[in-house]
């Protein structure tokens, strides 16, 4: 079963920064083209099988992260069709949906319910979050009295334990210290082993191939190459090998 596909997904941006008009705004209902926009992604296919572990490599500015923001339905695309089937946990901008007046606790029990598990599921996942995240002295304290670290700590312990069939990385694999950046890295080899899918993004070439078994390359917007994670990465460094210098 598919969990994730893209079926001519196109995203752009308005490089306008000052006040649209109306007549803008039926433009973009109508689908019409916007000399101001930027095209993040073009005309993009794929679909990834529930289970499987796909790495998202790229340039600066390929679209990856763009790409990432379709599939956790924080923005919706220009054209095409975003189809996803499962829960879906992000580690993208780690601690975005934490509240600073809320406790440690209460932010756990929110994002629970936020991801649609009842008050008695998210007790049973309690402790499993806050072992993981080693913040039991601290869990009833604001958020706004934590270290970078410690939110940082607590939110990767939320998304990795709300039992995620979908889970997104991109670029947050250097949480914590060097001993909690391990078991991070060895959680999300668990979740992979428990057959759930991963869609990751990371310049880390080296963790993709060891954690991935395919790869999607994007290049201005564009899917160039849509294979086995070591043919691709082979392309992708071959190209940029011979990429000419400025």
């Amino acid at each position: 079963m598919n969990v994730i596909e893209f079926k001519n997904v196109s995203k752009a941006f308005h490089r306008a920064v000052g006040q649209r008009l109306i007549r803008h705004y039926l433009e973009d209902m109508m689908g019409k083209t916007d000399p101001d926009s930027f095209h993040a992604l073009k005309n993009v296919n794929f679909s990834i099988r529930d289970g499987e572990s796909v790495a998202v490599i790229g340039a600066n500015g390929a679209g990856k992260s763009t790409l990432l923001s379709l599939v956790t339905r924080l923005a919706p695309p220009s054209s095409g069709d975003v189809i996803i089937n499962g829960r879906v946990a992000a580690l993208l901008e780690l601690g975005a949906g934490f509240h600073p007046d809320l406790t440690g606790r209460e932010n756990v029990r929110l994002n629970a319910s936020l991801l649609g598990f009842t008050r008695k599921q998210a007790g049973d996942l309690y402790e499993s979050i806050v072992d993981f995240a080693e913040l039991h002295d601290f869990i009833d304290e604001p958020l706004r009295t934590y270290s970078n670290g410690m939110m940082l700590r607590l939110a990767f312990a939320v998304a990795v334990n709300l039992d995620p069939q979908i889970l997104i990385i991109d670029e947050v694999l250097a949480v914590g210290d060097q001993q909690f950046q391990a078991k991070c890295i060895d959680k999300i080899f668990e979740i992979r082993n428990q057959g759930r899918t991963i869609l990751c993004v990371s310049h880390a070439l080296s963790t993709l191939q060891s954690l991935c078994t395919r790869a999607l390359w994007l290049d201005h917007g564009q899917l160039i190459m849509d294979g086995p994670v070591n043919e691709v990465l082979q392309a992708y460094e071959g190209r940029a090998l011979h990429a000419p210098k400025d």
